[in-house]
């Protein structure tokens, strides 16, 4: 533990350009200002890849709003969850979600993978548990489910891994956002002792 107190501190920040008004997080006082800007540096460079990702650049017509969600702050772990709207005419705009989480003691962020443990088939377990997730909630889908990306979205929250797609990736626009939790003592056999699952595990 270093010597800030968690929950980290974390500020809203504002940009606003022509046709565009998003919201998003910054972290503050953390101690060591190498890991506060590895953190505030991987969010601002998300919000830009989202923003390009739904033609702000390409296309004059395009708006864009965002906000963020805070998931998980404690125990060294910071987890959430930004929200983009574009929208460029039509029936109706686009929304993308992408998740971050990092260990707000070194500023890593985690992919997917690096969750679990190397020599763990992750991808075909947590694949068996949203399968069956999608068959007990009736989930819609737009074709045979045939796993997850091993790469896919994701999102720590409380005492879960929280597993979502984006709109049309699996599922009609009208589902929103397809979300499966998943319990960590479910996974506990194969988590990574120095990811930010491993932490969730303790009950304390």
């Amino acid at each position: 533990m270093n010597g800030f107190d968690l929950p980290v501190k974390v500020k809203s920040k504002h940009m606003v350009w022509p046709r565009l008004d998003i919201y998003y997080p910054v972290v503050r006082r953390l101690g060591n200002t190498d890991v506060e800007e590895a953190i505030n540096q991987r969010i601002l460079e998300t919000v830009h890849e989202m923003v390009r990702d739904l033609g702000y650049y390409e296309n004059s017509m395009t708006t864009i709003t965002g906000y963020y969600e805070i998931k998980t702050n404690e125990r060294d772990v910071l987890s959430l969850v930004l929200n983009v709207f574009g929208y460029s005419g039509g029936a109706h705009g686009i929304t993308l979600l992408r998740g971050l989480t990092f260990n707000v003691e070194t500023g890593k962020s985690y992919s997917l993978a690096e969750l679990f443990k190397p020599e763990s088939d992750y991808v075909r377990r947590l694949s068996a548990i949203v399968d069956a997730q999608i068959r007990m909630r009736d989930v819609t889908l737009l074709g045979e489910f045939t796993g997850i990306r091993p790469d896919q979205d994701y999102y720590v929250a409380d005492k879960a891994l929280v597993i979502f797609f984006q709109l049309y990736e699996i599922s009609p626009y009208a589902y929103g956002f397809p979300m499966f939790p998943i319990s960590v003592y479910d996974l506990a056999d194969i988590i990574d002792e120095n990811g930010p699952l491993w932490p969730m595990l303790e009950n304390v």
